[in-house]
């Protein structure tokens, strides 16, 4: 399989899954709750902060679906390896709130790893691209 089919997959699963995330965390708050490894519910309404998660989620999802299917794969590359800066802040909350530490590295840590290195791919995909040979001639200059 080439870099490039490989780098697809791996973004299409990234859309998939943060996606499959945000919308989990709009529709079913409750039920999404207790697999991120944070220790209690949030007290009083503390429901809205969890659609806010859900609606940042899908809002990352279509950004890189965006991308990716547009074409754009450098830039891809580089909003991944932002992206993945989120469940690395996820995984900071957990620990920072006593929660399960299984949860903080095996989630959010290991999804993190996973976009980044997803990124990397992409960036190194299309840094091939971008390479130019030195013998090539520049329009409308004369070499020296």
């Amino acid at each position: 399989m080439s870099l490039k089919k490989a780098n697809t997959v791996l973004a299409t699963a990234v859309v998939l899954f943060v996606l499959y995330l945000g919308l989990s965390f709009i529709l079913a708050p409750g039920a999404s709750t207790p697999g991120v490894g944070l220790p209690t519910w949030p007290a009083g309404d503390g429901g809205g902060f969890l659609t806010m998660k859900g609606i940042r989620e899908v809002s990352m999802g279509l950004v890189v679906g965006i991308l990716l299917l547009t074409g754009h794969r450098r830039a891809l590359g580089w909003v991944l390896l932002t992206e993945a800066v989120a469940p690395f802040g996820d995984m900071i909350n957990v620990f920072a709130h006593h929660g399960s530490v299984a949860a903080a590295l095996g989630i959010h840590g290991l999804t993190s790893a996973l976009i980044a290195i997803t990124g990397l791919l992409m960036l190194r995909e299309t840094g091939k691209a971008h390479e130019v040979p030195a013998s090539t001639p520049v329009p409308g200059v004369r070499p020296a």
